[in-house]
């Protein structure tokens, strides 16, 4: 077994050829700016965009995080951040590549559209550790919500990360981490 690779430190918003450069399995440390949107914020962009408004937030480029922080505690920027399911996600991320998202930040596979879209735009999905929304919170170094403010917990923040660790799950190239981990699994059993 080869050792592993350290993180690759990679700026938010992506470049293009940042993304399409990314590949599935390699770990990321991601520094910038990060925007969280979850299912209600998106399915208000989604609309927004359909009726041919202009969008509340620049998307090109971004790297949107699914979370819904809690609240900070004393002394601190946020309460606990963690990734939400990506898949809930999924009805809306193909119209939100199309309006320029680079990277999204959430846990667990996605839907065949998602990963086709992905590919399609040059875009990239990272996991991030599910249940480590304490730790992960010690990477933000600025909060502030930028629209939807509504929404509470979900409204669309502006989050200034540092070194925000992550995993790239599905590359621009259609790779996937969960297709991989379960065909290396399936094979280790069937040769045991």
């Amino acid at each position: 077994m080869s050792e592993p690779q350290e993180p690759m430190l990679i700026q938010a918003p992506l470049g293009a050829s940042v993304a399409r450069a990314l590949r599935a399995g390699t770990r990321v440390l991601i520094t910038g700016t990060l925007l969280t949107a979850r299912d209600a914020a998106h399915k208000r962009l989604v609309a927004v965009a359909e009726r041919g408004e202009a969008l509340p937030v620049d998307l090109k480029g971004q790297v949107i995080y699914y979370t819904g922080p809690t609240p900070a505690p004393p002394g601190s920027v946020i309460g606990a951040a963690g990734p939400t399911t990506a898949a809930r996600m999924d009805p809306f991320t193909p119209a939100l590549l199309s309006l320029g998202v680079r990277g999204m930040i959430g846990k667990g596979e996605r839907s065949p559209e998602v990963v086709q879209a992905i590919k399609q735009h040059g875009a990239v999905y990272f996991a991030a550790l599910g249940g480590a929304g304490a730790l992960l919170s010690l990477h933000v170094v600025a909060s502030q919500v930028v629209a939807y403010p509504d929404l509470g917990a979900e409204a669309i923040r502006r989050l200034e990360v540092k070194e925000f660790p992550a995993i790239v799950a599905i590359d621009s190239r259609g790779g996937n981490l969960f297709e991989r981990g379960v065909a290396e699994w399936r094979g280790r059993a069937s040769a045991g």
